[in-house]
C-alpha cells in the first residue's frame, strides 16, 4: 500500500500515534526474546520455578523473535498482531495457573491491548474489518 493511499484513508495523528504505541511494544517484546535467546540468568532462573526448560525458554524467545518480525512488517503486521496478543495470552495464562502477582497478568493484558491499539491505529485494513462508530 502506497503511503498517499494510507494519508487518504489515515490522519498523519493517528499514524503517528500508532507507530509510537507500535515501538514501544517492540522494544518490550525484543527486550523479552532476546533476554530469553542469550539466556539471561536471571530469565532462566525465573523460567525454570515455572516449570519451563533452558531449551523450551530458547525455543519461546526465537518464536517470540519471529513474531515480532511479523509485527514490524507492513504485509504481515495484522499475523504478527494475532501471535504476539497469543504469546500475551499464553503469559496470562501461565500466571494464573501458578497464581502469581496480579501485576503479571495485567502487565500481558496491557501489552496486548497496545499492540492491537497501535495496529488499529496505523492499519486501516483493520480499520475497514473492525469499525468503530460513536
Amino acid at each position: 500500500m502506497s503511503s498517499t493511499a494510507v494519508s487518504a484513508t489515515t490522519s498523519k495523528g493517528m499514524l503517528w500515534t500508532g507507530r509510537v504505541i507500535s515501538a514501544l511494544v517492540v522494544l518490550f517484546m525484543l527486550f523479552d526474546c532476546i533476554t530469553k535467546i542469550i539466556k539471561l540468568p536471571q530469565v532462566i532462573d525465573a523460567s525454570v520455578k515455572m516449570g519451563f526448560t533452558v531449551s523450551m525458554v530458547v525455543g519461546i524467545g526465537w518464536t517470540l523473535l519471529v513474531c515480532v518480525i511479523l509485527y514490524v512488517i507492513p504485509q504481515t503486521s495484522i499475523l504478527g498482531a494475532l501471535l504476539l496478543v497469543g504469546y500475551l495470552g499464553g503469559a496470562v495464562a501461565i500466571n494464573v495457573f501458578l497464581h502469581n502477582p496480579l501485576f503479571n497478568s495485567c502487565l500481558a493484558i496491557a501489552f496486548g491491548i497496545l499492540t492491537w491499539l497501535g495496529i488499529y491505529f496505523r492499519e486501516p485494513r483493520l480499520r475497514a474489518l473492525v469499525p468503530f462508530k460513536s
